[in-house]
């Protein structure tokens, strides 16, 4: 089976570490708690005026290289492997994508090993990678084709309002998956 695993707020924590530095840089500032959050994207619920410090914060230089791991996303990503599956994390650049795709890189490099990064694919549209599952939070994935692959939702507070299909977290992605 061909697993594609998506990596921000997947396996690295986009979200919570952009909030801690968000929080650390400007604490009198407006923000939003992760458990709160009803859109996928940041900038549909944050204030228009502070969407430029935003942008600033998150494609300022080793941003996506520091991000902490989502808990179980790891060890998750490497049991499925061991269990013979083909295992590829597919994620999409930011459309700042100066420092974001060699940090990507360096992220998989960092939390999984070298040998990852040949399983790293980038891509805006994931409707062009051939697979049997995405297990990804975006609440919907499209693109120019007709998905190869079953979306499986990473359970985050933005895409709770997707009722249909299946819903995954690191504690259940076994059982939920039946691998």
């Amino acid at each position: 089976m061909i697993i594609l695993v998506d990596m921000d707020d997947v396996l690295a924590d986009f979200d919570g570490g952009f909030l801690a530095e968000w929080r650390k840089r400007h604490p009198d500032k407006f923000y939003i708690p992760l458990e709160e959050r009803k859109e996928f994207y940041m900038r549909d619920e944050y204030p228009e005026e502070l969407l430029p410090a935003m942008t600033e914060l998150f494609t300022e230089e080793n941003f996506v290289s520091s991000l902490p791991e989502i808990p179980g996303g790891i060890k998750g990503v490497k049991k499925m492997k061991e269990k013979g599956h083909e295992v590829f994390i597919c994620t999409s650049p930011m459309r700042q994508y100066k420092n974001c795709v060699a940090e990507k890189y360096e992220w998989v490099e960092k939390h999984l090993g070298h040998d990852w990064t040949m399983r790293l694919i980038l891509s805006r549209d994931k409707t062009l990678v051939r697979g049997d599952i995405l297990i990804d939070d975006k609440p919907e994935v499209t693109g120019v084709c007709k998905p190869a692959w079953e979306h499986i939702i990473f359970d985050k507070s933005y895409n709770r309002k997707i009722v249909n299909g299946k819903r995954i977290t690191w504690n259940n992605w076994e059982e939920v998956l039946s691998l």
